[in-house]
């Protein structure tokens, strides 16, 4: 009885510590502040003031709505899609997501639809609207997946797309609006939880581009894949 205590305690001590030692995802997390390793809440808009990143789409959400596909598809389920025919205007803005890969160009710029993700930008384009741009936090100091956007709304094409006065805030409230909730594109469904982080950028005009102040607060969407 003895030895056969002993047998079985050696081999289920092995086990044991097997199930002890299974490595958690430590790193899984909704984002990293870009300012903790030197990185900024404002992109680069090159010419010499930048847009903030207002809107965070979490690194917690569905892995697959992460992806640059996936970004995009999500995004037509809240009201946006690819430009106009394809056709991008102007130079890429960059941003130091403080994630180690240094400043690197946007990912994707995507344009309010106004209901028709097939050519509804072409009508952004004209009118102004909705838009932002995409940075994907990934590198190896901050590897969250989240996506950092920088949202704001144009004007018409008659005053050259400049931001349009509070463009910042507005526009980054509608995008939260139009998340919210179940949406669904080309049958995947989403569930979008959104979250206003107070404070969590700097307030004001500072370093801003066009001098249009900001009020400090990112808004934080966190999507499932139902």
């Amino acid at each position: 009885m003895v030895a056969a205590t002993i047998l079985a305690g050696l081999v289920l001590a092995p086990l044991v510590l097997a199930i002890s030692t299974v490595p958690r995802d430590a790193q899984a997390t909704a984002f990293v502040d870009p300012t903790q390793n030197g990185g900024s809440w404002l992109d680069d808009a090159g010419s010499g003031g930048g847009e903030p990143l207002n809107v965070i789409i979490s690194g917690l959400s569905s892995p697959a709505v992460l992806t640059p596909d996936g970004l995009i598809n999500y995004a037509r389920a809240i009201g946006f899609s690819t430009e106009c025919f394809g056709i991008h205007l102007g130079d890429p803005q960059t941003a130091d997501l403080g994630d180690g890969n240094g400043a690197v160009n946007q990912t994707v710029e995507l344009r309010q639809d106004y209901g028709d993700a097939d050519v509804g930008t072409c009508l952004e384009s004209l009118i102004g609207g909705n838009h932002f741009r995409a940075w994907h936090q990934n590198g190896p100091e901050a590897n969250t997946g989240a996506v950092f956007l920088a949202v704001s709304q144009e004007e018409d094409v008659t005053q050259g797309h400049t931001i349009a006065a509070d463009g910042y805030n507005v526009r980054r409230d509608a995008l939260a609006a139009s998340a919210t909730g179940r949406t669904t594109f080309d049958d995947v469904n989403y569930d979008t939880v959104v979250e206003t982080l107070a404070n969590e950028m700097p307030a004001g005009a500072n370093g801003v581009n066009h001098g249009i102040a900001v009020d400090g607060s990112v808004v934080l969407l966190t999507v499932t894949i139902a």
